[in-house]
């Protein structure tokens, strides 16, 4: 059966499909010696894939799932151009490339899933499938209702509006308070 030739290079676990889909455009893609194009399809147990020279195995690595509890100060990222510590650096012994399913900032912590299934990942991720990720958040005081009801309704942000969420008061401490925002999208810095 032909797939899309950057879903078979992430299947694989080589890259995900954006780093493939580069690969491609870069020209580093050939399917049976014929540069491949964005966009082709191949059969993977019948069509030689190759990137750079190297061949592509026609069977995909091992599915894997990592549930890893993200501590503040890590990158949830694979590299880090400023060198900073990664989710990649807190798991040792995996043999198959895995990568963060969604993100989560630099200074916060929680549930970050690390794995090589790209159909997963798009499923979990694409907006298309409106996947709802609940946030616990702290904050200093009290924000007014207003401010909440105005996050809740969406708000404008560097990338677009935000997509309704919803918010729900949890506790307050002497300095903080916390609040449950649960959120159908994952804009850059919504939270």
């Amino acid at each position: 059966m032909k797939i899309r030739i950057q879903k078979i290079i992430a299947d694989a676990g080589i890259a995900s499909r954006r780093e493939a889909e580069k690969m491609i455009e870069e020209g580093r893609v050939t399917v049976n010696g014929v540069t491949a194009k964005l966009g082709d399809k191949a059969d993977p147990e019948k069509d030689h894939i190759k990137i750079d020279g190297k061949l592509l195995k026609a069977k995909p690595n091992e599915l894997v799932y990592i549930m890893l509890n993200k501590p503040k100060k890590v990158m949830c990222t694979t590299n880090d151009p400023e060198g900073r510590q990664t989710v990649l650096d807190l798991i040792k012994g995996i043999k198959n490339r895995v990568w963060p399913v969604g993100r989560l900032d630099y200074h916060s912590e929680g549930l970050v899933l690390l794995t090589n299934d790209g159909e997963l990942s798009l499923r979990l991720t694409h907006p298309k499938y409106k996947v709802e990720k609940v946030y616990e958040v702290k904050v200093k005081d009290l924000p007014d209702e207003k401010k909440i009801e105005k996050l809740k309704k969406g708000i404008w942000l560097e990338d677009g509006k935000t997509a309704p969420c919803e918010i729900s008061f949890i506790k307050k401490t002497s300095e903080n308070s916390w609040f449950r925002v649960t959120l159908k999208e994952g804009k850059r810095r919504q939270i």
